[in-house]
């Protein structure tokens, strides 16, 4: 037995049971973060390790058609540092077939209480087993600053590790509820990716936040199964630390976005608008905007 309006959206009685409990949900609202069921096989997972190591080897499906100018884009000559590598959903077949599976839509589906999700952003990231290289570490931030283009305040990422991610491998790690604060201290630079950071600035900004809602910063790290992901909301702060264990830590970070999101204009104080990578690249609305439902770049994954 299924449920679904059609067959590209179904989920067999088992797949249903791995979706999130009302509860779940709820401590989703609270937390900012879940943790998942297993969701994807052994098989999946392991094919997207395969798929990543003939990605890394120079395998694509298709390429951009331009490359955006805050790409990120990982290549052999940049050396041993963290590879993170944009828009994978698009140029790797292989890895879209399982990140669309309807069952990871449908989790974020229930978490968002959205009747759709489509695809924003997929990032393939490996981090190498060398615990002294600085860009191993992640510092904290919240990924609705950089999508100030949008206009939907329920975007939400999934982390999906390709093994048992935990501590040792720097894992993802969430500042619990942090997305029910009240921010202060939001300037232009917000709008930069933290790589374009400094770390110290960002931490200033987690506790200057904290102390302005007399709250803890209680940092949760996700120790995730392999075939299990973890998903967080987009003003939850998060970060990860150094990879000490023997191994690579391999995974993606697939952002989502409900149906109802649309690009809109903001402005920084310099009278700038504030562009995401999609613009150069998606179909137009009739008003002449980013339309961020092209199904090239943006396909539906899940809709009730």
């Amino acid at each position: 037995m299924t449920t679904s309006v059609t067959n590209a959206f179904a989920l067999s009685e088992e797949e249903q049971a791995l979706l999130p409990t009302d509860d779940e949900v709820e401590a989703y609202a609270r937390q900012g973060w879940y943790l998942t069921r297993k969701l994807l096989t052994d098989a999946e997972v392991d094919e997207l390790t395969a798929a990543s190591e003939r990605f890394y080897a120079g395998e694509r499906s298709r390429t951009l058609p331009v490359r955006p100018s805050r790409l990120a884009y990982w290549e052999p000559s940049k050396g041993t540092v963290q590879r993170h590598n944009d828009y994978i959903h698009y140029e790797s077949d292989a890895i879209a077939r399982i990140l669309r599976k309807p069952l990871i839509g449908a989790v974020a589906a229930r978490l968002a209480k959205a009747d759709e999700i489509r695809i924003w952003q997929s990032t393939l990231i490996y981090k190498p087993p060398i615990s002294g290289e600085p860009s191993n570490v992640v510092p904290w931030h919240f990924d609705r600053h950089y999508w100030q283009a949008c206009t939907s305040e329920e975007m939400l990422t999934a982390f999906i590790p390709f093994h048992d991610c935990g501590v040792e491998m720097g894992t993802i790690t969430m500042v619990d509820g942090s997305h029910r604060w009240e921010e202060i201290g939001a300037d232009d630079t917000t709008t930069r990716h933290f790589a374009e950071r400094d770390n110290e600035d960002l931490d200033r900004m987690l506790a200057d936040n904290a102390a302005h809602n007399h709250a803890e910063v209680r940092k949760i790290p996700m120790v995730i199964p392999k075939g299990h992901m973890s998903f967080h909301h987009c003003r939850t702060y998060h970060g990860s630390g150094a990879n000490v264990s023997p191994d690579p830590r391999r995974a993606i970070s697939f952002h989502l976005q409900p149906g109802d999101n649309e690009n809109r204009s903001f402005r920084l104080s310099t009278g700038d608008t504030v562009a995401y990578n999609h613009d150069v690249l998606v179909r137009r609305t009739a008003d002449d905007r980013p339309d961020y439902a092209d199904p090239e770049f943006c396909p539906v994954l899940w809709r009730n």
